[in-house]
C-alpha cells in the first residue's frame, strides 16, 4: 500500500467454522455453521464463503458506482452485483476458493457496462486487487 490506511475493520472468530464471529463494534455478530455440502449439519448460521461473497459483492458494486461517477454515467436504481464464492480442494493440498461476479448495470448499454466493470475490476476494487493472481475470478455481466 502506498498511502495511509483510511479504515481498519476488526472482527474476532472463536470456534472456527462451527463458532461465532463478532466485529469490534458489535454491528456484525453471527454464529457460524458448516454447510451440508462440506460435511456439516447446515442450518441457521453463516460461513466464511457467504461473508466473503457479501463483502466482495458490496465492494465491487461500490467500485462500479465509482467508475460510473468518474465517467459521468448514471446507473439505474436496480444496479446490483451478485457474488458466488465456491470452495474446494487444491491439487497441492488444502482448499481454495473461486469467485464468479454477476454485475447488473441498470440502464447502461452492454459496451459501456463492460467498460465500467473492467475499470472497477482492474483499477478500483480492493477485493479484485487482493484476489488477482490468487483466486480464479470470472465476471459475467447480466
Amino acid at each position: 500500500m502506498t498511502g495511509k490506511v483510511l479504515y481498519t475493520a476488526t472482527a474476532t472468530a472463536k470456534g472456527g467454522r462451527e463458532g461465532h464471529i463478532r466485529s469490534s463494534d458489535g454491528v456484525l455478530e453471527a454464529d457460524l455453521i458448516v454447510p451440508k455440502e462440506l460435511g456439516g449439519p447446515g442450518g441457521a448460521g453463516t460461513n466464511p464463503e457467504q461473508l466473503f461473497a457479501a463483502g466482495y459483492a458490496a465492494c465491487f458494486e461500490g467500485a462500479i458506482r465509482f467508475a460510473a461517477r468518474e465517467a459521468g454515467v448514471k446507473l439505474g436504481p436496480d444496479t446490483t452485483v451478485t457474488a458466488h464464492v465456491g470452495i474446494g480442494p487444491r491439487d497441492a493440498g488444502g482448499f481454495q476458493i473461486t469467485v464468479k461476479l454477476e454485475p447488473h448495470l441498470d440502464g447502461v448499454d452492454a459496451e459501456k457496462a463492460r467498460e465500467l466493470v473492467d475499470t472497477a475490476h482492474e483499477k478500483i476494487c480492493p477485493y479484485s486487487h487482493a484476489t488477482r493472481g490468487n483466486v480464479d475470478v470470472t465476471i459475467n455481466i447480466v
